[in-house]
């Protein structure tokens, strides 16, 4: 047994897998553009999707019937150092789908590839349009900030907007409260399903404190929150 030099490659086989390979990532990035929920740029991230599925099988294309080859993949892959986080789950989902794809085809697994692509871009499919239908929200975690000016009473202040907080939103969750001579300082963890609700505390809040300074972050992607 030669485990030198690599066995032949059947072009014929290439080209059919190469074709099916672009057919699928195509459709599963047209999918994640148009269906996609991340907030990133998807119609940026999802013209990638079909060339790393292309790279993917091309690579295993070449290095499956050389051990020696497998072994020189294994090397240098461990010296890849990737430094772009990827802070949305549903980037790495569809990041492992198209490396799948690759890699099935690239092991001349036509049948199983296609089976197991249908069977998931159904279950997405039909997730997606059970949500539509029953109009399913999932709730975003914010960061509330308010900056009061200073005043000589700053824990009647602290009751007074945790109270008009708790009238509106089910939980809350107080993470920072600074106070100094100039200002008070308050920040948040909370979670809404609706955007009206942000509307409603923060006018109340303005209400009792006209000059108060009001922002929101959406703390979705971010580890921790």
């Amino acid at each position: 047994m030669d485990l030198t030099n690599p066995a032949p490659l059947s072009l014929l086989s290439l080209s059919i897998n190469l074709v099916l390979c672009l057919v699928l990532s195509i459709l599963l990035a047209w999918y994640y553009r148009d269906f996609g929920e991340t907030l990133s740029n998807r119609s940026k991230f999802a013209p990638i999707l079909p060339i790393l599925s292309l790279i993917t099988l091309l690579v295993i294309s070449i290095v499956k019937s050389s051990l020696a080859l497998s072994l020189g993949l294994v090397g240098a892959l461990s010296i890849v150092r990737f430094r772009t986080a990827i802070k949305d789950p549903e980037e790495l989902i569809f990041l492992f789908f198209a490396i799948a794809i690759g890699l099935g085809m690239g092991a001349d697994q036509r049948i199983p590839t296609v089976i197991a692509y249908v069977i998931i871009m159904g279950y997405l499919l039909a997730r997606k349009m059970f949500n539509k239908s029953f109009r399913f929200q999932s709730s975003n975690s914010l960061y509330l900030n308010i900056a009061i000016p200073g005043s000589d009473n700053p824990d009647g202040v602290l009751t007074d907007i945790n109270q008009t907080l708790k009238t509106e939103l089910n939980e809350i969750d107080l993470r920072r409260f600074d106070v100094n001579n100039e200002e008070i300082s308050l920040t948040y963890y909370i979670q809404t399903k609706c955007p009206d609700e942000i509307g409603k505390f923060t006018r109340h809040i303005r209400d009792k404190y006209t000059k108060a300074l009001i922002s929101v972050v959406e703390q979705n992607n971010l580890l921790g929150g």
